[in-house]
């Protein structure tokens, strides 16, 4: 292929823009932010079951103690009315009287039993609570650290896409006159190489960095200006300048 070497040197202007494009799309890609954005996500999401099922925990010990108390209060009253019947003589059969007395001890350990439980099921339930709180702290954390990390996120991307849209405006100029049939293979290398084309500096390929032997050397120099030189290492498309060495 032939070119004019002008046309060529042109390329590596637009090889300049699409590796400071490539550059700026690798950097949007990977964010310091986006892992730790992922991480946290990962946790908020773990965490969101956790506090579903710390919440039924805590719901049904809730219900357990409100049932407690009830049956703790029902004794009660039970013992306070027995109480009365006895201290109000309403009771005055002496067998009566020993049954009630019977009774009333019996409530007494029936109470203590269910004061005992509804102890238990008390710390249960505070014990269950702090769990909740504790984990709905770490939820409010996270979700205050994500915010920050969404905004500086968003705000370093739009930075970069604005960076991009400028490399993308300052393209089409360095493109402009390059022959179709050119371009074309640029196009084709870049999508295979990452980089279309280089400059050979100091008998050095600036695209693998490979440094040429004599004998290619010797042929790149014998070649005409206007030929397409390709690296014979990376066969990305060599441009000649004064910085040759040739």
């Amino acid at each position: 292929m032939k070119a004019d070497p002008t046309h060529q040197l042109k390329l590596l202007d637009v090889a300049e823009l699409d590796s400071r494009a490539a550059q700026l799309r690798h950097q949007r890609a990977h964010l310091p932010e986006l892992a730790e954005i992922a991480t946290l996500e990962a946790e908020r999401t773990e965490l969101t079951d956790k506090v579903r099922d710390a919440r039924i925990v805590v719901d049904d010990l809730t219900v357990e103690q409100v049932k407690a108390d009830r049956e703790v209060e029902q004794v009660k009253t039970r013992r306070e009315r027995d109480r009365n019947r006895m201290d109000t003589g309403q009771i005055t059969n002496p067998k009566d009287l020993e049954r009630m007395q019977h009774e009333l001890v019996s409530l007494e350990r029936r109470i203590a039993s269910l004061e005992d439980s509804e102890l238990e099921v008390m710390e249960s339930l505070e014990e269950a609570q702090q769990v909740l709180d504790g984990l709905g702290i770490r939820a409010d954390d996270i979700d205050a650290r994500l915010g920050e990390l969404v905004t500086a996120r968003d705000e370093k991307r739009v930075t970069l896409d604005s960076q991009l849209d400028e490399v993308g405006a300052a393209r089409g100029p360095a493109v402009e006159g390059v022959p179709d049939d050119l371009m074309a293979l640029y196009e084709r290398l870049r999508e295979q190489k990452g980089i279309g084309a280089a400059l050979l500096r100091g008998r050095q390929c600036g695209g693998c960095n490979m440094t040429l032997d004599p004998s290619e050397i010797s042929r790149i120099r014998s070649t005409p200006a206007d030929d397409v030189v390709r690296c014979e290492e990376c066969q990305r498309i060599l441009v000649r300048t004064d910085e040759s060495g040739l």
